[in-house]
């Protein structure tokens, strides 16, 4: 996979030169590739949102650069919108973004100011209210008459509809109840092998990155301290608790099973991969 955005030295301080000093963000350097999806992990503080909101030209860095195709996104601001509609930012509680009268108007805000035919807009809503599981008869209402998950959907439709290169999703999850999370992550994922699109998701829930991420970006004190597989990255367990992490609740379990003495492969991340191996174990002993 070719490299589709990178970072060089990145930096962020907030309140430069002032009493309040503090870097959020600490020479990261990384390379994001065409059609992965990306986890992204750290502590509350660790400078995630800094460094998501930096990827799309929303934050300008204190130094380093951002580079979207070898292109500074940050060397001519009047290209900044473009950069904009094809790294879409979906922030934290989206739904705190719906502003428009119907959720049909907030969809196409994206699409209209892309300048798109009215056809193609109608078309990019379609699909994107789809894709984000919302249906048909709540595109004429007015978002504020839907209930949280709908508000999630059509928020996170709303960024979909612009077709990003990149999606950037900054806690989707956050606040629902586990049959949304679950519903809501299905979405993105069928969204991603649709559109072989790149994601970044940015979460709390090492179940959610475990199921959906190729790679794994640890982000602690500011720092990218760790960037790999996402099997690499949750093997590594000791040095994800001392920065106050953790591993899928299953990867626990399987390694304590492992330590027992039975033959479990290293770096099982669901429910799914776990039954599998116990069952093959099982068949082959002759138990089942």
């Amino acid at each position: 996979m070719s490299t589709l955005l990178r970072c060089d030295n990145l930096c962020f301080t907030y309140g430069k030169g002032t009493p309040f000093e503090k870097d959020a963000v600490k020479n990261v350097s990384l390379d994001i590739r065409k059609g992965e999806v990306i986890g992204v992990i750290g502590h509350t503080g660790s400078g995630k949102s800094t460094l998501m909101q930096m990827l799309n030209g929303l934050i300008k860095p204190t130094s380093g650069a951002v580079y979207l195709e070898d292109a500074d996104i940050n060397a001519d601001k009047s290209k900044l919108r473009d950069v904009r509609f094809r790294v879409g930012l979906v922030f934290q509680y989206p739904e705190n973004q719906l502003f428009e009268e119907t959720v049909r108007k907030d969809i196409s805000f994206g699409p209209r100011n892309m300048g798109l035919p009215e056809d193609a807009i109608k078309e990019r809503v379609k699909r994107a209210a789809e894709f984000a599981g919302l249906k048909s008869e709540l595109l004429d209402r007015s978002p504020f008459d839907l209930s949280g998950g709908e508000k999630r959907r059509a928020a996170i439709a709303g960024v979909i509809a612009m077709d990003p290169e990149i999606l950037i999703l900054d806690e989707p999850t956050a606040g629902l109840d586990p049959m949304g999370r679950d519903v809501l992550l299905s979405q993105i994922e069928a969204y991603h092998n649709a559109r072989n699109n790149t994601v970044l998701l940015v979460s709390h829930s090492m179940e959610d990155i475990a199921s959906i991420a190729d790679r794994v970006l640890v982000m602690n004190k500011g720092e990218c301290v760790m960037f790999d597989t996402t099997q690499s990255v949750f093997s590594r367990s000791a040095e994800l608790e001392a920065m106050g992490l953790r591993v899928p609740q299953i990867t626990k379990i399987t390694t304590e099973l492992r330590k027992r003495g039975v033959p479990l492969s290293e770096g099982i991340l669901t429910v799914e991969q776990a039954f599998d191996e116990i069952r093959a174990i099982l068949k082959k002993e002759g138990r089942i």
